[in-house]
């Protein structure tokens, strides 16, 4: 068997089917410019983040056990290792349609009546060889692997975009690094401005807090450092958005496999999502550590401002 890859993740894979219109989602309607299928998934993007970014990055959530399935081939190319991964012959991707606007904002409808999740007797001992594990709003269905990974000490990256009820609220305290959209916690927390979420979703086993706010950047709170922060975005052309918090879920894991603080972590998952809004579908511009690096390093680089508590979300300028 391989090593075991430093981290690791189960959630939705997608096979997102992607129209492209030539008018703002706003419009209403627009004419059809391209259509194109692709792989996605909040924690398959996130792990083939990390593997283009040049970390060790492992899928552990059901796979279909045909040795030909696509989805297995799509894994292997990006460079994410299944070895680990319990089979089933029924394990399917949820299967997504995306119409992209002339902004590169994105709708979403999908169907996710499938295999999510992972083996409840999932190896603890590979666990154990980890360090951090991603996961999604359906880790719902596998709490227990969850909680098992956090007793052996792994850090635990949620990607929630939506509430099951009771079991949300659980695997959102699991989490201690708890990366939401902005939308998703000001429906969670029933608040409004960035410094009051962060507060209500801090707990003491909390490493960290993060919301993305796509174009208006990121607000965030760190265990290892004071205040509460907001990042201002990377100005850059925008072809898709699908797929950059996804990105950004693996640039700040793999930042975090690599010993960054909570500003370092942040910043360079926010450049890494930057980047791979420059390209169609969820993967097509993944970015290497070298060119988040170079980003970073640029003179236009935002840098983080501490927030006022009771902060207003700045307007897009």
């Amino acid at each position: 068997m391989p090593a075991v890859p430093s981290i690791l993740g189960f959630g939705a894979i997608a096979i997102d089917d992607i129209v492209y219109v030539d008018q703002p989602l706003s419009a209403g309607k627009g004419k059809v410019l391209q259509s194109a299928q692709a792989f996605g998934g909040n924690v398959a993007t996130a792990l083939a983040a990390v593997a283009r970014l040049g970390g060790s990055a492992g899928f552990i959530g059901w796979l279909s056990s045909a040795a030909d399935d696509a989805v297995l081939c799509d894994f292997l190319a990006s460079g994410v290792e299944t070895a680990f991964a319990p089979r089933h012959p029924d394990a399917r991707p949820v299967h997504s349609r995306i119409t992209v606007g002339s902004d590169g904002e994105r709708f979403i409808a999908y169907d996710d009546e499938a295999m999510l999740g992972t083996a409840p007797d999932f190896s603890g001992e590979v666990l154990g060889r980890a360090a951090v594990l991603i996961v999604d709003g359906y880790a719902i269905r596998s709490m227990d692997v969850v909680a098992r990974a956090r007793d052996l000490g792994l850090a635990i990256l949620g990607d929630i975009e939506w509430s099951g009820g009771p079991a949300t609220e659980r695997l959102i305290a699991l989490c201690d690094h708890l990366i939401l959209p902005l939308g998703f916690a000001r429906t969670a927390t029933g608040l409004r401005s960035p410094t009051e979420m962060l507060d209500a979703l801090w707990l003491p086993s909390r490493s960290a807090v993060v919301l993305t706010d796509g174009g208006r950047g990121v607000y965030y709170r760190g265990r290892d450092e004071a205040g509460l922060w907001h990042l201002p975005p990377h100005r850059v052309a925008v072809v898709d958005s699908t797929g950059a918090g996804d990105c950004f879920h693996g640039a700040y894991a793999y930042a975090l496999a690599c010993g960054a603080d909570t500003a370092g972590r942040v910043a360079f998952a926010a450049a890494a999502a930057a980047l791979s809004i420059a390209g169609h579908g969820g993967r097509e511009a993944l970015p290497t550590d070298d060119k988040v690096t170079e980003l970073l390093a640029s003179a236009n680089a935002p840098s983080a401002v501490e927030l006022k508590y009771g902060s207003s979300i700045p307007e897009h300028s």
